[in-house]
This record gives structure tokens, C-alpha cells and sequence, in this order.
């Protein structure tokens, strides 16, 4: 990854591994660290940082001298399920987002895994954040325009 991007490279490499995850790669080994650097031509600490998304996200788990390995029971993301919240509380765009705490709260997670989720729909052009204000829905999840 040779060019920088504005939503930050270690959530397009959490993105592309979450796709590997989806379609079912063999075993349940992610590649090593290494292999990783090599592939996405990043830092470790950015592949750390994917790779920590994921972990928040309860897809991944590390295991200690054995690197990165699917969980046992993968739950949905906690992006998707941030997105989905917009069908499910009927928001509109212009309408606003729930808090961090909320969030927290509803999905009992914490407050840097919610954040993460933030920064992808952020990035996406979801969500917008005015200082002060809070978030407002500024585009609707593709699966809710088609209905």
C-alpha cells in the first residue's frame, strides 16, 4: 500500500482480512505478522493495529505462540451491527447518532471498540461528528436505500 488513504491503512488491511474471514479461508490461522507486513507493504504496528480492530471486533483472537486465530464463535461485527442500528432505531439522514456511552451500553462493548466502528463509518461517509454536537446519519447504509 504504497499511497496514503484518508481513512487509514490499518482499516483497510482490518477490511480486507475481515473479507478472507467471511469467505471461509482454509484452518483458522490468520497469516503471521510477517507475512502481513510483506502483503499490504505496512509496518508491524499497522498490522498490529488491524489486527487489533478485529480482535475488539471478537472475529480474531491471539493465541500466544501460535499468532492470530479465528474465535470460536464469531459474532457478528460490531460495524454492522452500528450500521444495522440505523434500520433498527428507523434514523434518517440528518438525524442524530447515538452517543459513545450509549453505544457502549447497548452493545456492551467498550468505548475504543465503538470508537473504532465510528471511524469506519466516519470514513465511509456515514456518520459526520460537528465538535460539540455529537454524530448525525449523513448517508444511509446501501442494504436501507434499496428498500
Amino acid at each position: 500500500m504504497p499511497e496514503a488513504s484518508p481513512r487509514g491503512t490499518y482499516l483497510l488491511i482490518a477490511d480486507a482480512l475481515r473479507k478472507d474471514i467471511e469467505k471461509g479461508s482454509p484452518g483458522d490461522a490468520l497469516p503471521s505478522e510477517a507475512d502481513l507486513m510483506r502483503e499490504h507493504d505496512v509496518s508491524r504496528n499497522t498490522v498490529r493495529r488491524a489486527l487489533k480492530t478485529l480482535q475488539a471486533e471478537n472475529l480474531i483472537s491471539s493465541v500466544p505462540g501460535a499468532g492470530w486465530r479465528l474465535s470460536a464463535q464469531p459474532i457478528r461485527p460490531l460495524v454492522d451491527r452500528m450500521i444495522g442500528l440505523i434500520r433498527e432505531d428507523a434514523l434518517a439522514v440528518g438525524a442524530a447518532y447515538p452517543s459513545e456511552a450509549k453505544l457502549c451500553a447497548r452493545f456492551g462493548v467498550s468505548r475504543t471498540a465503538v470508537r473504532r466502528a465510528l471511524a469506519q463509518m466516519e470514513g465511509t461517509g456515514m456518520l459526520s461528528t460537528v465538535h460539540g454536537k455529537g454524530r448525525t446519519v449523513q448517508a444511509l447504509p446501501s442494504n436501507l436505500e434499496e428498500s
